[in-house]
């Protein structure tokens, strides 16, 4: 079997501003049941389709800490990587993660102190229409030594019920959540568009 390639990092050094590095992910219902079972937060906004359907955002979202996760696995694995010490980070939840969204976690460089070797980093997550939905700044201690490592093969996690099955959902409910995904994305798209048309508009005028 061939090896995969080493998550490298990029030492304090070689830190520039204006560096950046990105990953993009979509939100299942397998992440959710995963950040409530771990958390052990079950606020019915992310778990309960029924709840969800008539709340203000009309369909089930992501924990906030789920798009703050992200932005830690960019930094400790891509920029600058492994040796990387988490300082500080602030996060301002602009609008929600849906199931089923598209986001992409972009980090950058913005500054370094050379004392402290430390760099700071702005945070954002944009999601499939263009809106920021998670904004911030990160410290870190950066590494100081170069750092290639074989990713470690992580398990394969299962969430079970208290009655053993591990399909925590009926088909109904499945069925609901679909609904509900696939409509906010038609919102979505309507507004994106509505937005659009208006600044065309605007700039015709």
């Amino acid at each position: 079997m061939a090896k995969r390639p080493c998550i490298e990092n990029r030492t304090f050094d070689e830190l520039s501003i204006g560096d950046e590095a990105s990953l993009s992910r979509t939100l299942t219902w397998r992440d959710i049941e995963l950040s409530a079972a771990m958390s052990g937060d079950v606020n019915p906004a992310h778990v309960d389709a029924e709840f969800a359907k008539n709340d203000m955002f009309h369909r089930i979202i992501a924990h906030g800490m789920w798009g703050g996760a992200l932005i830690s696995r960019v930094l400790g694995t891509e920029l600058p990587g492994p040796g990387t010490i988490y300082v500080s980070q602030s996060l301002q939840f602009r609008h929600p993660i849906g199931l089923g969204d598209t986001v992409t976690v972009k980090i950058r460089a913005i500054a370094k102190n050379t004392v402290k070797r430390r760099g700071t980093f702005a945070s954002t997550v944009i999601n499939q229409t263009g809106q920021t939905v998670i904004s911030g700044r990160a410290e870190v201690i950066a590494p100081t030594e170069k750092i290639c490592r074989q990713p470690v093969e992580l398990p394969f996690v299962e969430v079970h019920e208290s009655n053993g099955k591990k399909d925590s959902l009926s088909p109904a409910m499945r069925n609901a959540l679909d609904r509900t995904s696939q409509t906010a994305h038609t919102m979505q798209q309507q507004m994106a568009n509505a937005t659009e048309t208006n600044a065309v508009g605007a700039d015709s005028a």
